[in-house]
């Protein structure tokens, strides 16, 4: 046990760290973006620079959720506040959609009225943009797949940093022909790579929102197991959902005519559903199936 709570401590020291560095980057990188854009009379900088900085509010959001999530339980938050995670990472989504809706109507409106920009100055900023963006996902790669609230994270820094290398790119091409129109229209397409990429967080974070089963976990799985374990008959009132973006709770209610079997049946079946079927917080209700006094919540569609 001990060494579980090493790993965890470890694990939110590193989301700190990486979330600290991360906003530092991204506001040292909105500075330099606001003083050129300035300097090289681009909207096209300027409004990357605005851009930018609604990043590191929706990383100074899902780094503040992560510190929500530790907090200890108290009489009105009985589970802490770790679907703040949950929370943050559905804003996310919500505001990188809202980013690209933005992008994609100035790139429409662009198209039709092409506006010169100072490309050199552009190219060179938006590479900084490239380095600055991946350099800040990169710090949330190893954690995307377990954790939500850091996946929301890592796809915001990834679209940046194919936002600007699409910048680059329409720089280059305007440089060498001199067609306006590519800036727009590499915006649009970078606006439905976005969209692509986003959904699944948009999806996924909404459905824990609703308390649905967390993704990865086999209901049908767990049913089976629990349903097969020695001395139970019958189980109902099952229920699992996520606690966050990280842990995912259950309850279930069995029904054992020989009685309550124990306590070391009752670590045993924790045990096997935490490291079988990533279950981390189970309670279980032993019942005997007394028909002169049924559980009011026996059957499946009572909740």
């Amino acid at each position: 046990m001990a060494h579980a709570n090493h790993s965890h401590s470890n694990g939110r020291t590193r989301h700190d760290r990486s979330f600290a560095i991360g906003i530092a980057l991204n506001l040292g990188f909105v500075a330099i973006e606001f003083v050129y854009g300035v300097l090289a009379h681009s909207m096209a900088l300027l409004a990357d620079a605005g851009h930018n900085l609604s990043d590191v509010l929706a990383l100074a959001l899902a780094w503040g959720a992560s510190a929500l999530g530790r907090r200890e339980p108290s009489p009105r938050f009985t589970y802490g506040l770790r679907s703040s995670t949950i929370l943050a990472a559905l804003v996310n989504a919500m505001l990188l959609m809202l980013v690209v809706g933005g992008i994609a109507l100035e790139a429409v409106q662009r198209l039709s009225n092409p506006v010169p920009v100072a490309t050199m100055t552009v190219i060179w900023v938006a590479l900084g943009g490239i380095v600055v963006n991946t350099a800040t996902a990169l710090l949330f790669l190893r954690d995307r797949e377990h954790d939500l609230n850091v996946k929301g994270a890592f796809l915001h820094m990834l679209a940046d940093a194919a936002v600007s290398l699409g910048v680059v790119l329409a720089g280059v091409g305007m440089l060498y022909t001199g067609w306006n129109w590519l800036d727009p229209a590499i915006s649009l397409v970078i606006a439905a790579v976005i969209v692509g990429s986003t959904w699944g967080l948009l999806r996924d974070s909404l459905k824990l929102s609703l308390h649905a089963v967390p993704p990865g976990i086999d209901t049908v799985q767990i049913r089976e197991y629990i349903s097969g374990l020695d001395g139970v008959v019958a189980i109902h009132d099952l229920h699992i959902w996520g606690m966050s973006t990280t842990e995912t709770a259950l309850t279930v209610h069995l029904v054992m005519p020989a009685g309550h079997p124990g306590d070391r049946f009752i670590t045993q079946v924790n045990k096997q559903l935490h490291d079988r079927y990533g279950v981390g917080h189970a309670t279980l209700q032993i019942e005997t199936g007394d028909a002169l006094h049924p559980c009011a919540l026996a059957p499946d569609h009572v909740v």
